[in-house]
């Protein structure tokens, strides 16, 4: 065995190897930088302002909501929805699962993005860009005295 085998090889004074600790530490970053890419495709993985349903039901103010815009909110059982206001006064939904693998799709000012992979979508939920090729389904919202409630009026 050379010097420098022997260096590499032997205890150092953490109780293990030279070569076991580099290997340890980059096992260690691959970890994390693993669970951090699979929370990015993850579902659930949204960023930004998101409105919830109050007790009564409703999911937000329609001033809340941007003309040219959207804003996340979540739906029946839990599931991401995008409140959009494409003109002023006029409020729809999509679903915000971008139907390419799952991501949740973001809100923004005149298009819809999903963060994983690159889809766009225009505020109506259809599809602008690829890899995407199937719309946002819509999810019914009506407004009654300028708050957004899911469901049909």
């Amino acid at each position: 065995m050379t010097d420098s085998q022997t260096e590499a090889t032997s205890p150092s004074t953490f109780g293990c190897s030279r070569r076991q600790l580099l290997v340890g530490s980059g096992v260690g970053v691959l970890g994390v930088a693993t669970l951090g890419a699979l929370a990015a495709c993850s579902p659930g993985g949204s960023s930004g302002t998101s409105a919830t349903p109050a007790a009564d039901g409703s999911l937000a103010k329609v001033a809340d909501i941007p003309v040219g815009g959207a804003l996340a909110a979540t739906g029946a059982d839990g599931k991401p929805i995008l409140l959009v206001q494409a003109t002023a006064g006029t409020v729809t939904a999509v679903s915000a699962v971008c139907t390419h693998q799952g991501c949740t799709v973001s809100p923004g000012t005149d298009k819809l993005t999903c963060p994983c992979h690159g889809s766009a979508f225009a505020l109506d939920g259809s599809v602008t860009h690829g890899p995407a090729s199937t719309p946002l389904p819509t999810v019914d919202v009506h407004v009654s005295n300028g708050t957004v409630f899911l469901g049909k009026a």
